[in-house]
């Protein structure tokens, strides 16, 4: 897995954590925080497995992020358009590795 897929992820966490959220949404950030933590977990774990226990764990990583990137369409939060690419790189990513 290349290091640069784990380092998104891991930006990723830490900008859902970091970004101030408007009021009201704080069910939808407790599930982006829940939804970008298991991109990273899910990838990290996928990384040491082979084949087709591999592959299912870089799909499930990429529900993860679809499930955030969903969040941030739907919360405007400062550097939200960034997140959202960087998700969608993550996405391709996985994909070209078999997720």
């Amino acid at each position: 897995m290349p290091a640069s897929t784990r380092s998104r992820a891991r930006d990723l966490l830490r900008t859902s954590l970091r970004s101030r959220w408007p009021g009201g949404t704080s069910d939808l950030k407790n599930q982006a925080v829940r939804a970008s933590a298991s991109v990273a977990l899910i990838i990290a774990e996928g990384s040491l497995r082979r084949g087709k226990a591999q592959t299912h764990h870089f799909e499930i990583a990429r529900g993860s992020a679809a499930e955030t990137l969903t969040v941030l369409q739907l919360v405007d939060l400062p550097g939200g358009q960034a997140q959202q690419h960087n998700l969608r790189r993550i996405d391709r990513m996985l994909q070209k590795l078999g997720g």
